[in-house]
């Protein structure tokens, strides 16, 4: 634990190098009180997102094209429960970066893979409710478990080339001292990341979800109308109730997920100058804190979620073979 001692000598992260980092000094209590806090945030993360791909994986009935996509969302959660969060913990508890440059990059390469395949599984998820509640008839032909499936391994792919290529090409020898770990983009990489990463992708989000809420809010309207009329709804209808629904629960994850990740985006566009580390932690938090808010929503809004939950902690129901 890093500390300044009474006669105020100055504390380094390595006192045996010369550019050394300097070692923020905490108190016992800080250092317990955070400790405690960001690892049972972690420990929440990876339990929550574990219960979700267990209850997808196990579960037959589970398994459609939606969950598919939800079950690839949370794997991309569960691991920034277990690899991203405890590293930026220590980083932020301890103020200096022990690990070494190798895995700097490398834990720099895994952000920005998370960062893409779960904006990339959003897309997905948008483009699948799309075509579920405009497109009806067309979604059993269009939208198949083996399609979708190749269609996640194929942006988990091409997310880990994309973010492989920018780990290798940003530099990581030019820090101020030795002990912190900073991806220095260029400002024009900078922006190309920001569009091609976040902007153009969260335009095709919201561009397919205003088309899915007006499409649902009609046949919402018409089906409202039917029930008054005393008419009785076909299967048909009641499917498209079901799918304006799922997209309206699907909706404010993406709302959720936005309002975590643009603070981020804001921040990496922000000169180190203009902003204090505390801002910058705090909004890089709010980032990592989307991974544990989505198993909070679907166990909200989904009641198969709570129902394979239960089976799964009743552990004499789940080995049943049935």
């Amino acid at each position: 634990m890093a500390y300044e001692t009474e006669d105020h000598e100055t504390q380094y992260c390595f006192p045996a190098i010369n550019s050394s980092c300097i070692n923020t000094k905490r108190s016992t209590h800080e250092y317990n009180i955070m400790y405690v806090f960001f690892s049972l945030l972690s420990v929440w993360t990876v339990f929550m997102n574990l219960l979700v791909i267990i209850s997808i994986s196990h579960f037959k009935k589970l398994h459609t094209p939606t969950n598919m996509l939800i079950l690839s969302l949370a794997v991309s959660d569960l691991l920034v429960g277990l690899i991203i969060m405890p590293l930026e913990a220590v980083r932020l508890i301890e103020t200096c970066w022990y690990f070494g440059e190798t895995i700097c990059r490398l834990f720099s390469i895994i952000i920005g893979l998370l960062l893409s395949t779960s904006l990339s599984n959003l897309v997905l998820i948008a483009v699948d409710r799309y075509v579920a509640v405009c497109h009806p008839l067309l979604y059993p032909q269009k939208i198949t478990m083996t399609r979708t499936i190749i269609i996640i391994c194929v942006c988990w792919f091409c997310s880990s080339a994309y973010n492989i290529s920018i780990g290798i090409s940003v530099l990581h020898k030019n820090y101020t001292c030795y002990g912190e770990c900073i991806a220095m983009f260029t400002f024009a990489l900078s922006i190309a990341d920001l569009l091609l990463s976040f902007l153009l992708p969260c335009t095709v989000i919201i561009t397919l979800y205003l088309r899915i809420f007006y499409v649902a809010h009609h046949q919402v309207k018409v089906i409202n109308s039917l029930l008054r009329s005393g008419k009785h709804l076909t299967e048909g209808s009641v499917r498209r109730k079901s799918e304006s629904k799922a997209a309206l629960t699907l909706g404010i994850i993406v709302t959720v997920y936005l309002f975590c990740w643009i603070p981020y985006f804001i921040l990496s566009l922000t000169p180190n100058t203009r902003i204090t580390s505390a801002i910058a932690y705090f909004m890089l938090w709010i980032m990592y804190i989307n991974s544990a808010l989505n198993p909070l929503i679907y166990a909200i809004f989904y009641p198969w979620f709570r129902t394979s939950v239960k089976h799964i902690l009743n552990l004499s129901k789940i080995f049943k073979p049935a």
